[in-house]
């Protein structure tokens, strides 16, 4: 306070003072502003000038109208950021005076500032190419990022309508997602600190975000991030080996040395799995940053933060086919309370009823229901009940329904929520059996024999010949081991039903069939992004592979043939999708179980032959 009421130091400056400056540019005298303007433009300007030039400015702001808008853009690009605490206050004063008496200059205003959300460009060419990126040895970095926000604050106060001016900004400034991890880092983490100050804004800017994040997810296959890292790995593997011996560094360069092994064994070797890693970290932190205060949840701020994210993933995550990564938001905030868990099974349950909704996002409902109670530690098993109880009565209910129509025949088009409900339950079954038979098992039994397998299993809509047959094996296993159902016979049927037709004219070509129709993924399957699964993994359920004693108790042999990268986790890899085909022969059961190309990773399929 006492430094903006002090008056301005003196200066060397040309022309008289500003008013009279502004005086004769109207009268058309334009040789003193041109000093002006060239004054203000000049790269060497001292910091005494540039508050001088500040302090006179703010008195005279009602001269600075729509005819000035070039004097304006001036002192708009003034190097104020990296300049003495005196400027940055003066130049903080002279913006709010600026845009509450003429604003008209909001929005270059605005777009000054959040052009500073990004590490400052420095100009570096080799072999007279531009490669040019952000300046990442800045270390007063997070000072000026700070001053920016106290400078969007200040025209926030002064112009009540700002937010509605300021998001299309943020939109047409977001880095385009080629850019260095540091630029894209800086800027999302910016635009998260204005969600805490204009939280009208907070919809909006993380609906941002997840859109650019989704870009980056479905840019990256989870296939092609596993064969980057397996390709970096190999060839740092022959590298290590090369200089294994050369060198007998000092014990501090060593320590040296293992400090960046630990930082580089954390980057994703996939250019946009880095980026999108990063980022993810960053918004798992604002997520979990929100939530809690003082260490402590705070119920009221997490359910409106959980409103606004289910809002972003019905409008983006939902329609969205095979994303891999995004979608862990939504299970980390879960992880919080189990209301909230409980909230979000209801909404997808709601979403996977309701004949209203397109039958693609219903089949993602029931994906998303299956993978979330699958994997999520955090789900106790009297809630998966609660769940399992509700998608087998509705299946029940739905097969009654179609007994009495004319649609009772097996059809993807026509039952796709039933299918992908039915592939829910079998999923959650695979990875839940021993939870729900744990403690007492008669009474465990019970309870399954209650949910009635065999009707759904022995139905005319036939679901065990539409779900995945990785997932269809592994229950036809466990209900045959608990005397639930026995699947095989239908297996067999279905296989049988499958034999390929000879195309006349084609050389005896078979017709090849596809062992996903339902085109289902699951969303939660392993996340492998390396710094932001420390975040995950406490919370997930792995896939446990089956053991020798499993196995036996199961009475089904392994299936021969099976490469080692098959046995990572369940349906690891991940689904195949449609383009991923298989021929079928007559009786050969395990040529329809054998995964395709497109779903390497898959755990082994087991098979029983009919007894």
């Amino acid at each position: 306070d006492e430094f903006i009421s002090s008056p301005p130091r003196k200066t060397v400056r040309f022309g008289g003072t500003l008013s009279d400056i502004l005086l004769k540019y109207e009268k058309g005298d334009t040789t003193d502003f041109e000093l002006l303007k060239h004054q203000l433009s000049d790269p060497d300007i001292k910091d005494a000038q540039i508050i001088n030039w500040l302090h006179e400015f703010r008195t005279s702001v009602a001269y600075l109208t729509k005819e000035l808008e070039q004097l304006v853009n001036i002192l708009l690009k003034l190097p104020w950021l990296r300049r003495s605490r005196e400027v940055v206050e003066e130049y903080l004063g002279f913006l709010g005076n600026l845009v509450s008496a003429q604003t008209v200059h909001l929005r270059p205003c605005l777009r000054m500032i959040v052009s500073q959300f990004v590490p400052p460009r420095i100009t570096i060419r080799e072999d007279d190419v531009d490669i040019s990126d952000s300046d990442d040895d800045d270390e007063n970095l997070s000072a000026n990022f700070s001053t920016c926000h106290r400078a969007l604050q200040t025209v926030a106060r002064y112009v009540p309508s700002t937010p509605q001016f300021l998001m299309p900004i943020l939109v047409e400034y977001f880095p385009f997602i080629n850019k260095s991890e540091r630029t894209l880092e800086c800027y999302v983490h910016n635009l998260l600190r204005v969600t805490v100050y204009l939280p009208t804004l907070r919809l909006q800017i993380l609906e941002l975000i997840i859109e650019k994040l989704l870009k980056l997810d479905v840019s990256t296959p989870q296939q092609d991030i596993e064969d980057a890292e397996e390709t970096a790995n190999n060839s740092g593997s022959a590298e290590k080996s090369t200089e294994e011996g050369l060198f007998d560094m000092e014990e501090d360069e060593e320590r040296k040395g293992s400090t960046v092994v630990s930082g580089s064994s954390e980057r994703m070797a996939h250019p946009l799995a880095e980026r999108l890693d990063i980022l993810m970290t960053i918004l798992f932190a604002y997520i979990k940053d929100v939530c809690h205060v003082d260490g402590k949840l705070n119920i009221n701020t997490t359910k409106d933060l959980y409103r606004d994210l289910v809002s972003v993933f019905d409008k983006l995550i939902l329609p969205t086919h095979a994303s891999c990564h995004v979608q862990y938001f939504m299970f980390y905030i879960c992880s919080f309370k189990l209301g909230l868990a409980e909230a979000f099974l209801d909404h997808l349950w709601k979403k996977l009823q309701d004949p209203n909704n397109p039958s693609v996002i219903r089949q993602t409902a029931g994906s998303y229901i299956g993978s979330f109670l699958a994997r999520a530690k955090f789900i106790p098993v009297v809630t998966v009940k609660a769940c399992l109880d509700l998608l087998v009565n509705w299946m029940h209910k739905y097969i009654d329904n179609q007994d009495a129509g004319t649609n009772a025949y097996c059809d993807v088009a026509l039952h796709g929520p039933f299918y992908s409900t039915c592939q829910a339950v079998f999923y959650t079954l695979i990875f839940r059996h021993k939870q729900l038979l744990d403690g007492n098992l008669r009474k465990g039994l019970s309870y399954l024999q209650s949910l009635n397998f065999e009707r759904i299993v022995m139905c005319q809509l036939n679901p065990l010949k539409i779900c995945i047959p990785s997932v269809v094996n592994l229950f036809a296993a466990i209900t045959r081991k608990y005397q639930l159902v026995f699947c095989y016979t239908i297996i067999e049927r279905n296989n049988r039903q499958l034999i390929p037709v000879v195309r006349s004219g084609t050389g005896g070509d078979l017709v090849q069939t596809c062992t996903n129709p339902l085109d289902s993924f699951f969303p939660f399957d392993p996340y492998i992004l390396k710094r932001s699964k420390k975040t995950i993994d406490p919370l997930y359920q792995f896939w446990e592979e089956l053991s020798a004693e499993d196995l036996e108790n199961l009475k089904k042999p392994i299936k021969k043939g099976i490469s080692e990268d098959e046995d990572d986790d369940f349906l690891k890899g991940e689904t195949p999708q449609n383009d991923g085909v298989v021929g079928i022969a007559a009786h050969s059961y395990e040529s329809n179980t054998r995964s395709p190309v497109s779903s390497i990773g898959s755990p082994p399929d087991c098979y029983v032959p009919f007894p």
